[in-house]
């Protein structure tokens, strides 16, 4: 009969539970965040992760998905070559095989695309369709993180032009998984921080930090830079020209493969192109063809990249369409032809992008390989259940009821979960900074349920809501220190300490505003006569 009563003391407060307005925000909270980080309990093949500006795939219609976009709700293969597609290798291999100026069918979940294989690279990075919405930051899968430092001084606005002018860098280049954040010290110092996840290119270095100030000159003049190109090849196929020679003759120090691309100028351009040539003398050259007495010369950030002759049907000629060429070295003829593509598109992507407002310097370098993030996965996700359990047991020889630790690990798991929702909710990468603030914000939490139930069995059942008023004096009180504490952090380390700030913040503010009152509630719940 006891057993029977007791069981009916426990529904009764359950379903009273079920109706107090603490305890209904906090399990909408979760039901928000659930959905939020959209958890796939299947396998969901590839997907789309980025698309190079102007490749085979992008002609095709094939666009990089946006930042703004959950992971789950990206593009997803699903077939190549009428052939389903779940696989990294097998997706790699169907490219390899297919031969040059063949199409390539795919089919993904949105349409079905048709694209000219016109080079060896189509231009289409694909990787494996994410588990869920929370997006891995460096440490977690890989990747590059570079902090930045202009070397002149520059405005806010110059700040967000480079800014700008990076991000198209980047996303022209195929990578769009990346996050670019200005940031400055507590000396005033400004830094740019660029975060590539899953990514480990060296070239992307150069491509991050250099001015990309572009500029052809006959002689001692300037024909044209890169703001008067209108248009840059990087397709190929019969609408210009875009090609690496597949001969590289042997210099003597190594092997020589020269790349050609097709560029469109504006007016003004062509006409000082016409102006210039005009007043050349025609020479011949060694193997007597008729050239310009003068060559065209093509600088990067001033240093000379390389010198072509200018036929001689070209004096006095408005040209608008240019061809700029290019050297890549290499001991062998595959490393000559590799550093031949890298140069091709690196300089494309400047002539697309335009150059930045100065000059940059890396102040920090740090990459993690793809291997070592996943291996970190592992060993965090084992350290974290590790550190529930410990608490949980601490907890439990502290109280000795059931009643009074369950809840406690409960609110300890939601809370948790809710920090990984809000990740999710507003796209922000869950990199080890924002781990650690987890760890601080949960560490809060247990200390003030702590606080909350010493008060209540201290005050006794008789004054609930006393013990939990003075409780939460002492929990605001704490939250106001916590938060003042992590203010400095927002601007300490050049911006690397944000991330660890801003989600202590918004867990303990999530603690004080959610969980604490729901876990008050439970508590006064479970321990009324």
């Amino acid at each position: 009969m006891d057993l029977l009563q007791e069981k009916r003391n426990y529904m009764k407060k359950l379903k009273k539970m079920l109706k107090n307005p603490r305890i209904l925000i906090l399990l909408a909270t979760l039901i928000i965040c659930f959905f939020a980080i959209n958890y796939q309990f299947s396998d969901q093949g590839l997907i789309i992760n980025s698309v190079e500006f102007n490749s085979s795939a992008y002609q095709s219609g094939i666009r990089s998905p946006t930042q703004d976009i959950d992971l789950t709700k990206r593009e997803k293969v699903l077939e190549l070559n009428d052939k389903e597609i779940t696989d990294l290798t097998e997706f790699h291999n169907i490219i390899d095989s297919t031969n040059l100026n063949s199409n390539i069918r795919l089919k993904t979940d949105k349409t079905t695309y048709v694209i000219i294989k016109d080079s060896e690279d189509i231009g289409l990075i694909i990787g494996k369709s994410p588990s869920s919405n929370i997006r891995k930051g460096l440490e977690l899968q890989g990747g590059t993180r570079v902090l930045l430092k202009p070397v002149d001084e520059v405005s806010e606005q110059d700040i967000k032009d480079i800014i700008s002018t990076m991000e198209q860098r980047l996303n022209v280049y195929g990578l769009t998984d990346l996050t670019i954040k200005s940031a400055s010290d507590l000396e005033g110092n400004n830094y740019i921080t660029v975060e590539l996840a899953g990514v480990s290119k060296d070239e992307v270095k150069e491509l991050i930090a250099q001015q990309g100030k572009f500029e052809a000159r006959i002689g001692n003049e300037t024909v044209f830079t890169g703001q008067d190109v209108t248009f840059v090849c990087r397709s190929g196929g019969g609408t210009c020209t875009n090609l690496v020679e597949p001969v590289c003759p042997n210099s003597g120090s190594g092997y020589v493969c020269r790349f050609e691309f097709e560029i469109h100028l504006n007016e003004k351009a062509a006409e000082k192109h016409q102006q210039i040539t005009s007043k050349l003398m025609v020479v011949p050259d060694s193997s007597g063809q008729r050239i310009l007495e003068k060559t065209i010369d093509f600088y990067l950030d001033d240093n000379q990249v390389d010198s072509l002759q200018i036929d001689a049907s070209l004096k006095g000629i408005k040209a608008s369409r240019i061809t700029i060429s290019g050297p890549g070295n290499g001991a062998t003829v595959k490393e000559a032809i590799e550093s031949a593509v890298n140069n091709k598109n690196k300089l494309q992507t400047f002539l697309i992008t335009g150059s930045l407002p100065t000059k940059l310097e890396i102040v920090k370098l740090d990459s993690i390989s793809p291997s070592l993030g996943e291996e970190f996965i592992k060993n965090a996700l084992l350290i974290g259940l590790l550190s529930l359990i410990a608490v949980g047991i601490v907890i439990y020889i502290r109280y000795r009821s059931l009643k009074v630790s369950l809840p406690i690990m409960l609110i300890l798991s939601s809370e948790i979960f809710t920090i990984l929702g809000f990740t999710a909710l507003f796209k922000s990468n869950l990199d080890l900074a924002a781990i650690a603030g987890i760890i601080a914000a949960v560490g809060t939490g247990v200390n003030d349920q702590i606080v909350i139930t010493d008060e209540v069995l201290k005050g006794g059942t008789s004054e609930l809501k006393q013990s939990i008023k003075k409780a939460f004096f002492v929990i605001l009180v704490a939250y106001m220190t916590t938060v003042a504490a992590m203010l400095p952090l927002l601007r300490a380390g050049a911006g690397l300490l944000t991330g660890f700030a801003i989600v202590t913040i918004v867990g303990v503010t999530i603690g004080v505003v959610i969980t604490r009152p729901a876990f008050a509630a439970i508590i006064r719940i479970l321990l009324e006569d």
